[in-house]
């Protein structure tokens, strides 16, 4: 039997199998992939014209790809990520996004998240902290209460993957 014959198969989801749900005026969520044992997350946004994230600091990198729209974060308003912009945020990265009212479209960006988000109050404290299975059981919530839909096929891997010899 050779490796092509014992290959895990991957796995594929379209636009519409994960639903978007309803943040409220920071925008919309499609939850895409979290691996519960590295702590990484994959989400993809949908920001309104005039939206501001809570200010947050992250444990891990994120990486980041703008998809339409604009962004930036109120700390660096000068790196403006638009439509096919890549963002790198090391660890330790702390900032608010900002969408500017401006926008004439929405603001749709995918971001890979390893760790967690501390949000944080006005003073820097730590709020609320969203890591990769926050995130899957905030998603399965709002996904049951507003499209009625109790487990979104969401690619979720809860263990560390075989090393291919």
């Amino acid at each position: 039997m050779s490796i092509i014959d014992t290959a895990p198969p991957t796995i594929h989801r379209g636009e519409g199998d994960l639903p978007f749900v309803d943040l409220g005026e920071t925008g919309r969520l499609q939850l895409l992939q979290v691996d519960l044992a590295m702590g990484v997350w994959v989400v993809r946004n949908q920001f309104p014209p005039g939206a501001t994230v809570q200010t947050h600091r992250h444990t891990g990198h994120v990486y980041a790809f703008t998809r339409s729209g604009s962004w930036h974060y109120l700390e660096s308003p000068e790196a403006s990520n638009t439509a096919g912009s890549y963002l790198y945020e090391p660890a330790g990265s702390t900032h608010t996004l900002h969408v500017p009212a401006s926008n004439d479209e929405v603001t749709d960006v995918s971001f890979i998240i390893h760790g967690a988000n501390l949000n944080l109050d006005a003073s820097g404290q730590v709020e609320t902290i969203i890591d990769a299975q926050a995130v899957l059981d905030f998603y399965r919530l709002l996904c049951a209460d507003q499209h009625g839909i109790a487990d979104p096929p969401v690619v979720v891997v809860q263990s560390s993957p075989d090393v291919l010899a």
